[in-house]
C-alpha cells in the first residue's frame, strides 16, 4: 500500500485541509488526544494569505533586483567611459608635451 499521510494526519493537496505544524517534535511528546486539534481551517487560512501576499509581492521584488541590475551596468558603462576619455585625454596631454619639447629644442638649437 502507498497511501501518504497517517490516519491522524492524512495527506491532501486541499490548503484548507492541510494539518498545522505541530509545536512537538515527536508523537510521543503530544499531549493525549491532540491530532485533531491540528485541523484548524483558520491557520491553514492565514498561511494561504500569506503566501499570496509574499507571491503579489514577487513582480515588485524582481523589478527591484532587475533595476539594480541595470543600475551596476549603467555605473559600470559610465566608469568605462571615464576611463577610456582620461586615457584618451592623457595620450593627447603627451603629443602635446612631446611638440612642446621639439619646438624648446629647436628655439635652443637656433
Amino acid at each position: 500500500m502507498t497511501a501518504l499521510g497517517t490516519i491522524d494526519r492524512p495527506h491532501t493537496h486541499d490548503p484548507l485541509k492541510q494539518a498545522l505544524m505541530s509545536p512537538y517534535a515527536t508523537t510521543s511528546e503530544q499531549p493525549h488526544g491532540s491530532a485533531t486539534a491540528d485541523f484548524i481551517t483558520a491557520g491553514a487560512m492565514t498561511s494561504r494569505q500569506n503566501r499570496t501576499r509574499e507571491m503579489q509581492l514577487i513582480p515588485e521584488a524582481l523589478a527591484r533586483a532587475h533595476m539594480d541590475d541595470r543600475m551596476r551596468e549603467a555605473d559600470a558603462e559610465r566608469h568605462a567611459l571615464r576611463l577610456v576619455a582620461a586615457r584618451r585625454m592623457q595620450r593627447k596631454a603627451e603629443r602635446v608635451s612631446l611638440r612642446a619639447r621639439r619646438a624648446l629644442a629647436m628655439a635652443v638649437m637656433h
